[in-house]
């Protein structure tokens, strides 16, 4: 599995990176379909965008620093993303914290835009674990050759790491993201008065799923030996189930 795509002027440009800017990307155009469906105004959307993302880039590369901050020992190794070392957690946290600020600033309905934003997100997260497939790393623990064999070929040499097979756990949150995606785009236009459902079901959905196969993977992020992305997973449930319920609370008022 060779991570570089090509050379630019020698310099390596790797799969991860085309991959992750593809998501954003992809993220992007499905927002302006929603937002214009919705009848919101892209512009704003496009402000905040900017704002946003380089702080979602931020958050996921410090969070992940700061639980593995004994691999990193000068701030060249902490700004060098080319290998990966990302955590979405921490991109989500930076990015819709500056969303929020924004839209306080603007005057807008935070939820109102997000809900708009956030199914492409999850579709992001989806293309971005193809990511990793290249640099062969968010991966499970071993997994014997007639498991892994029911797998595409391509799947199978990729989760070949040293002379062992590994469950492809990327492939399994990619796909799991996929459906999500496809239920928050049919929350959005069922529940169409009710602002912060989609995210909310959001919050929810990906926690849920994320919870699960975090416990598969070799490579989590630890915090007092527990596994932080199911901690925050467990929050994400929580605090997703609370925002769904003031939605659908609020709109029943609306109503009335």
């Amino acid at each position: 599995m060779n991570p570089v795509a090509f050379e630019v002027f020698g310099m390596p440009i790797r799969w991860y990176g085309i991959i992750i800017a593809s998501g954003v990307l992809i993220a992007f155009f499905v927002s302006y379909l929603l937002a214009k469906k919705k009848g919101l105004d892209f512009d704003i959307i496009t402000d905040g965008f900017l704002w946003s993302f380089p702080f979602a880039i931020i958050g996921a590369r410090l969070y992940y620093v700061a639980f593995e901050y004994k691999n990193y020992h000068s701030f060249m190794d902490v700004i060098n993303i080319r290998n990966g070392g990302m955590a979405i957690h921490g991109g989500l946290i930076g990015g819709l914290l500056v969303a929020y600020i924004f839209t306080r600033v603007k005057k807008i309905n935070f939820f109102e835009y997000i809900d708009v934003i956030i199914p492409g997100v999850i579709l992001a997260q989806a293309i971005g674990r193809w990511g990793n497939f290249m640099n062969q790393e968010a991966h499970g623990g071993p997994v014997s050759e007639a498991f892994i064999s029911k797998f595409p070929h391509f799947i199978q040499q990729g989760m070949l790491i040293n002379g062992r097979y590994y469950h492809p756990t990327f492939l399994y949150e990619s796909i799991w993201n996929l459906i999500v995606f496809a239920i928050l785009i049919f929350i959005l236009y069922k529940k169409k008065n009710q602002h912060g459902i989609v995210i909310g079901s959001y919050m929810v959905l990906y926690s849920l799923g994320r919870f699960f196969i975090e416990g598969l993977r070799t490579d989590s992020l630890m915090f007092f030996g527990l596994r932080t992305a199911q901690i925050i997973s467990l929050i994400g449930i929580v605090v997703g189930a609370v925002i769904i319920f003031m939605a659908n609370r609020n709109s029943k008022k609306k109503i009335i």
